[in-house]
């Protein structure tokens, strides 16, 4: 009986002692202000660093790796977590540039202080309502000049299996499960599962190389993969925000926009010679810049552009970009352009940049050109990545405006240097994508900031039939009139391949004439990625609604409850006629009012809505 008793004493103080000896691992939290998104970290069992999202106490991430693979040691596994700090930030800034022109930048940001074995780094997390942000830093240590990073650890483990819309760089987009994903992603990813839509994306990113994401080892995850190279590192080296944005609808989306800006540090001064508009291409002779000018006048335009060939083959090094060809009389077109107000933008290829940069700068200066288009550049490594944002600063030290094409994309660097005004990053009007890639363009690399689509709207005579064209245009003018307003740009290029004598039906141009490039508020009403999308943008006291349709046809409506109350509206629509061309009709509106959208397949509409006097 007395060995009986021992042996239940002895039972019972192992059941208390062993819960203390393997306590569960301490979970650090950050979370939103409105209580509503949460990311969780921790050290795991395994001793890695790891941590999850939460949106409404539920999973959209469980738990997923942290680190970096250092050449001589990795960062995340083997971790301590030495201390954790947190603060909160509450600020409101203006952005006269923007789709908004105030941004709401309030968060809540964990700091953990760690180390593997005996590196020190730091985690920078921020929880904002629908986001999460990260990003890793490399603090100046005793032993540590620099570091090469050989591969990102982080992971992304989703709670349930997803589609994402695969793409890269300038490709068309492809739906895809995670399972069956054998291509890498860009950032920023859209992935939903049908209840929840989720942007996965980067920001902040001047110095390190281009990433992507790549199916994970775990069903239903996603990696990071290096696209090129690796990353060499200083002392206090910090590495790109990577971002986790959850919404409940594909509209919601439209939220995180402007995340990267609220990621990366503002401009001490919005200067005032930054300014925004619309562009017509000029062809590549004196009288092709004068006629533009002119049309660029007429219409409300306040930029033109001599695009590749202006001072002969882009891609020969003998090519020189300080002198114009001979067809170009480059004072005679920017004396003009000066007298009517209107700038010139000239574009300058990678081969130039590389070796004339700091010459063409202060020269462009003295001949009075208004902005730079940077071509053909190095998006995808460190070494070019980290070039472009020094030029991007050296540009903006010389009172340039700036649009950079091809492989870059944005992330949030606009908010440091605001005259870098749109970049490429997308396949553009000039590929002639059809209405599901321009349908699915809004919820996806949209997200990531502005994006110069480069529109080819169609002149009045004639469905362009010349040598640039393989194919015909694949939507309508209508639909492109709404893209207009759907799109954001500060900086649109609208005629790109035309010519300005052809376009003599003032109807069918008119909206671009009056339509802005940045708003004071903005609106996505309705939208299902790849099947149709409506937008509403406010300037001063003047609506502008963009709807354009998929690949099948749309039959819906819109509220009109942005409109203020009480007052009366003069809605202008703009909309395809049956024989190619566009119809104007308007009519009377009011807040709480229905509008009834009926749209072919591929077809748009854009909205102008005035108030009455």
């Amino acid at each position: 009986m007395l060995i009986r008793t021992v042996l239940t004493i002895f039972l019972l103080t192992i059941r208390v002692f062993i819960p203390s000896i393997y306590a569960a691992p301490k979970i650090y939290q950050a979370t939103s202000p409105d209580g509503k998104t949460r990311i969780e970290l921790t050290v795991n069992e395994q001793k890695n660093l790891t941590y999850r999202v939460l949106l409404n106490n539920a999973p959209v991430l469980d738990w997923s790796a942290l680190g970096l693979q250092l050449k001589l040691i990795a960062l995340g596994p083997n971790t301590s977590i030495l201390k954790h700090t947190q603060r909160t930030n509450n600020e409101q800034f203006a952005w006269p540039l923007g789709e908004n022109d105030q941004i709401q930048n309030n968060y809540r940001e964990i700091v953990l202080d760690c180390r593997s074995g005996a590196f020190l780094y730091k985690l920078i997390a921020r929880v904002f309502d629908g986001s999460v942000a990260f990003r890793y830093v490399l603090p100046k240590q005793k032993g540590y000049v620099n570091a090469l990073i050989i591969s990102e650890k982080t992971t992304f483990n989703l709670a349930d299996s997803y589609t994402i819309y695969q793409y890269n760089e300038e490709t068309v987009f492809t739906p895809v499960t995670l399972d069956a994903l054998t291509k890498t992603c860009d950032f920023p990813a859209t992935l939903t599962n049908g209840k929840l839509f989720l942007s996965i994306g980067e920001a902040g990113n001047d110095t390190y190389t281009k990433a992507e994401l790549t199916k994970g080892a775990i069903v239903n995850s996603l990696g990071v993969a290096f696209h090129k190279d690796s990353v060499n590192t200083a002392a206090d080296f910090q590495t790109p925000w990577r971002t986790i944005s959850v919404a409940t609808s594909a509209i919601g989306l439209h939220q995180f926009s402007d995340l990267p800006l609220r990621l990366t540090p503002p401009v001490k001064e919005m200067a005032n010679w930054i300014k925004p508009g619309k562009l017509i291409r000029s062809s590549l002779t004196t009288q092709a810049g004068l006629d533009c000018i002119d049309f660029a006048v007429k219409h409300n335009f306040q930029y033109i552009m001599f695009d590749a060939g202006w001072y002969g083959a882009e891609f020969r090094g003998s090519s020189d970009p300080t002198k114009p060809i001979p067809a170009i009389d480059m004072p005679k077109v920017i004396q003009h352009g000066k007298e009517n107000n209107i700038g010139v933008i000239l574009y300058v290829n990678r081969v130039g940049l590389r070796a004339k940069l700091d010459t063409i700068l202060p020269l462009y200066k003295k001949w009075g050109v208004a902005g730079l288009k940077f071509g053909f550049v190095d998006g995808l490594s460190q070494e070019g990545i980290s070039w472009l944002a020094g030029a991007i600063k050296k540009v903006y030290e010389h009172g340039f405006i700036l649009d950079i094409h091809d492989n870059y994309k944005p992330t949030g660097l606009s908010h440091s240097y605001p005259n870098l005004l749109t970049q490429e990053g997308i396949r553009g009007n000039e590929n002639n994508p059809d209405a599901f890639h321009n349908t699915v363009l809004p919820f996806t690399r949209f997200l990531a900031g502005a994006a110069d689509y480069t529109f080819c709207y169609p002149n009045s005579n004639r469905f362009f039939t010349d040598n640039l064209y393989k194919t015909k245009l694949q939507v309508s003018k209508g639909q492109q009139l709404a893209l207009s307003v759907v799109y954001f740009s500060p900086l649109q290029a609208i005629f790109w391949y035309g010519n300005p004598h052809d376009y003599n039906d003032d109807q069918e141009t008119e909206f671009f004439k009056l339509v802005p490039t940045v708003w004071n508020e903005s609106r996505y009403l309705t939208g299902e990625i790849g099947k149709h999308i409506s937008v509403a943008r406010r300037k001063g006291k003047t609506w502008y609604v963009g709807s354009a349709a998929g690949l099948a046809d749309w039959n819906g409506s819109l509220q009109l409850d942005f409109l203020e109350k009480g007052k009366a509206y003069m809605a202008t629509i703009y909309e395809d006629d049956t024989a190619g061309g566009i119809n104007k009709r308007t009519i009377v509106v009011k807040q709480g009012d229905t509008f009834p959208i009926t749209l072919k397949a591929k077809e748009g509409q854009a909205i102008l809505i005035t108030p009455q006097s």
